[in-house]
């Protein structure tokens, strides 16, 4: 894990080497890929992995005992937090940073250790095989930190499938964090792989992130794999009986069957993605 007082790295400035997220010794692309301008940004969580099964009750349960910890709450009332600053910023650690002066990488540090994930990861057999045949660039876009998000892909075998990974770290504009559903994050991003937000696909499981997504003119697909009770009115419960990161908010109530205007499409499958 990277130590809390390491600093984050920022993409350099144009004319320098690629941006920060790009992975490290990554291959020129290959012909397929360089024929076709579109850019493939994939969530991770509840999207290539059964994050509500792996991760999302022991990372909760973490960011709680944090906030007890560290703003002298009960229990209680830090669970009820953690879920306020989720609901109106869209990441608990948006809420701490700005009402109490959180470190952001301490943060993450501490409360995405998670001992035992990498046998508790899951996913489809055949994802690797059909992300290899996607053309285009394919990058992580996640909200978590780069170490976990590292940690599942090498796990589940699917880091060189990549050009890069997009985490929370990467997601500073102006010394203000912006992660998910940032639109302006979303346009950065864009602006920095050299594409038009029309020539993006964004692959999530979280609709209000496809909202913001959409209304730049980036496509949207929906993935469903791992929708479980989410959509059906009341909070998903995690195993450990708290209320999981943002299962309970606007989304919920929008049955998969629906198909808002903002989706361009609805997955349940990655191979579904050859045929957009």
């Amino acid at each position: 894990m990277e130590p809390p007082d390491r600093r984050i790295r920022r993409p350099t400035p144009r004319g320098g080497r690629g941006p920060a997220w790009e992975r490290p010794g990554a291959r020129p692309a290959s012909r397929s890929a360089s024929r076709s301008r579109r850019v493939w940004l994939f969530d991770l969580d509840n999207t290539l992995h059964d994050a509500s099964h792996a991760a999302f009750g022991p990372t909760n349960l973490a960011m709680t005992e944090y906030m007890v910890e560290h703003l002298a709450l009960t229990h209680e009332g830090a669970s009820d937090l953690r879920q306020h600053y989720w609901n109106h910023y869209g990441a608990t650690l948006l809420g701490l940073v700005r009402h109490h002066g959180v470190k952001a990488s301490h943060f993450l540090e501490q409360t995405h250790r998670l001992p035992g994930l990498e046998q508790r990861l899951r996913t489809s057999a055949h994802d690797r095989a059909v992300l290899k045949r996607l053309r285009g660039r394919k990058y992580i876009l996640t909200n978590a930190p780069r170490d976990y998000a590292m940690r599942v892909l090498n796990t589940l075998g699917l880091a060189a499938c990549f050009d890069g990974v997009i985490s929370i770290e990467h997601m500073t504009m102006f010394g203000h964090l912006r992660p998910k559903p940032d639109a302006r994050m979303f346009r950065y991003i864009a602006a920095r792989l050299k594409v038009r937000p029309s020539d993006c696909v964004l692959v999530e499981d979280t609709l209000e992130h496809q909202k913001a997504a959409r209304g730049l003119g980036m496509r949207t697909a929906w993935m469903q794999r791992y929708l479980g009770g989410r959509y059906r009115g009341a909070p998903w419960k995690a195993g450990n009986g708290h209320a999981n990161n943002g299962m309970n908010r606007r989304e919920v109530g929008v049955h998969p069957c629906r198909n808002p205007p903002y989706v361009y499409a609805k997955i349940k499958s990655i191979q579904t993605l050859l045929t957009l």
